[in-house]
């Protein structure tokens, strides 16, 4: 009887508080720590983004809800990859695939939302987001994979998304702000948080 109770106290503490741990890589310099997650964070993240031919790898603990995927703004690329075990985000998110895969999505450019831009790889809808900056709001268009789509009741300063699965589904609209500003910001809260 004895022993029976000694095992299941040793299991209990063994299992009891066990957080996931991930690797952290907060900054463009490169430098990663080991970091255990909070309960609430269950998946490890991992992500690539590649704007004006600069590229950054980021790495962090994530929630339930995480995308894997890629994203396409016209302007930009961002692909993630998460998981769901110690240590998993220790390899960098591949870089999105520049194979086009016949789908069609509108972006914005900072002056219209009517050029277009081809998806590639998984990317298999057009999405339409409205991201609210401060007081200031701006349209964000492109190809998304689905997961994307799926994870952005997560992120507070994007107010209305819509995504849909046709060619050039997403319309074309006039934009007049600063787009790049947007979209790293974006893109940078997406990946981080």
């Amino acid at each position: 009887m004895d022993l029976q109770v000694s095992v299941f106290l040793l299991f209990i503490l063994f299992t009891a508080g066990h957080s996931l741990s991930c690797y952290d890589c907060p900054d463009v310099l490169g430098s990663c720590t080991l970091s255990q997650c909070a309960t609430v964070l269950t998946n490890c993240f991992s992500a690539t983004v590649t704007v004006n031919s600069t590229t950054l790898k980021l790495k962090s603990c994530a929630p339930s809800v995480c995308p894997t995927g890629s994203i396409n703004l016209g302007i930009g690329k961002g692909s993630s990859l998460c998981c769901s075990t110690d240590l998993c985000n220790s390899q960098d998110a591949p870089d999105s695939s520049s194979t086009p895969n016949g789908k069609s999505c509108y972006y914005c450019d900072g002056q219209s939302c009517s050029k277009t831009v081809s998806c590639s790889g998984s990317e298999d809808r057009c999405f339409n987001a409205t991201v609210v900056i401060g007081l200031q709001s701006q349209v964000l268009k492109g190809c998304v994979s689905k997961s994307f789509c799926d994870a952005t009741t997560l992120i507070p300063s994007v107010g209305k998304v819509s995504c849909c699965e046709g060619n050039l589904c997403n319309g074309a609209q006039s934009v007049t702000q600063s787009f790049l500003f947007l979209c790293c910001s974006l893109l940078s809260f997406i990946l981080l948080h």
